[in-house]
């Protein structure tokens, strides 16, 4: 990668950014805690109330041997899909970001979990280590057909998914979270994979 595709902050200055903003309760649409059983974890979006810990340093280098990688332009609300042997997108999404207060976070993450129909978990606003609902995959799911987690914190997790509501494309209306048609998320979902990078620029 190169140009405005890079990000030219070191890691550890993404990560330290990173662990502000989470600190601040700016970003947040995961589950209770990241699960290491990627077959079976479950997901949630936009909790309430927002974690108030430091996250651990996921500003990370891209998998050698991916040549896929993923750009995430905030302002413009698009999702590109790039190759390193080319300057040109693969393809370009609409995206819904998130909204004030909840920005997602700018830098470079890479791929950390994939779910196909994932759950989602409504938590309790006076707890997020309650679950008060259960939505299974479906029509009413607020994640869609797929998740592609990219952050983490305690108790929280960021990533791109599906929707129900694709008339919300291209808005700033989530807890941090990136949105897409389903159609888009399952293009993009077969087109990554674990370690893939993903690169969050204005």
């Amino acid at each position: 990668m190169g140009g405005e595709d890079s990000c030219s902050s070191p890691p550890i200055i993404t990560a330290v950014l990173l662990s502000l903003i989470v600190a601040s309760g700016l970003i947040g649409c995961g589950p209770i805690a990241p699960n290491p059983n990627r077959d079976t974890a479950t997901r949630v979006t936009e909790p309430n109330r927002r974690p108030e810990t430091q996250v651990a340093d996921h500003a990370t280098t891209p998998s050698e041997q991916t040549s896929t990688y993923l750009v995430l332009r905030l302002n413009k609300r698009r999702l590109e899909l790039m190759r390193d042997d080319g300057p040109a997108p693969i393809a370009s999404f609409p995206i819904a970001v998130g909204r004030a207060g909840h920005e997602t976070p700018t830098g470079r993450f890479q791929v950390e979990e994939m779910i196909e129909y994932p759950d989602f978990d409504q938590i309790d606003p006076g707890d997020r280590w309650h679950v008060v609902k259960r939505i299974p995959p479906g029509p009413e799911n607020p994640l869609g057909d797929r998740w592609i987690g990219f952050a983490h914190g305690d108790g929280w997790t960021l990533g791109i998914h599906g929707t129900p509501h694709p008339e919300l494309l291209g808005k700033a209306v989530s807890g941090g979270c990136i949105r897409m048609r389903n159609v888009d998320v399952i293009r993009v979902y077969d087109s990554v994979k674990l370690g893939t990078t993903v690169v969050v620029s204005p």
